[in-house]
C-alpha cells in the first residue's frame, strides 16, 4: 500500500491506496487472487492500472466486473486508470464507465 490523498467517504480509509495492475489476458486464477488481495484488505481507495490489458473482450469485461463486485461489497472504492479507448467504450455500454 503506498500514501495517497483523497476525498474522504464514510467509512473508507481514502488516506491509504491500493494499486493493483493487470496486463495481458488476465486469467481466472489471477482475477481470484486479486478478489482475495480485495477481500483480507481494508476497506480504502483502489487504482488498478489496466492500460496492459490485451484487447477489449468478454473476458476483460467479466475479469473487471469481478473485481468491482468484490471492490462493493468489501466497501472499497475502486478506480480503473490507464483504459484504452477500445475498452472505455465497452465499459460505459455495460455500466462500468463510472469506474475510469
Amino acid at each position: 500500500m503506498s500514501s495517497a490523498h483523497a476525498g474522504g467517504l464514510p467509512g473508507v480509509d481514502t488516506s491509504r491506496t491500493l494499486e493493483l495492475r493487470l496486463a495481458g489476458r488476465p486469467a481466472p486464477d489471477d482475477v481470484g487472487r486479486l478478489c482475495a488481495l480485495l477481500e483480507a484488505a481494508e476497506p480504502g481507495r483502489v487504482v488498478c492500472e489496466i492500460g496492459g490489458l490485451g484487447p477489449a473482450d468478454l473476458a476483460v469485461v467479466d475479469a473487471l466486473a469481478r473485481l468491482r463486485l468484490t471492490a462493493r461489497r468489501r466497501g472499497h472504492r475502486l478506480e480503473f486508470r490507464g483504459a484504452a479507448p477500445e475498452l472505455r467504450g465497452i465499459l460505459e455500454l455495460v455500466g462500468l464507465g463510472e469506474l475510469l
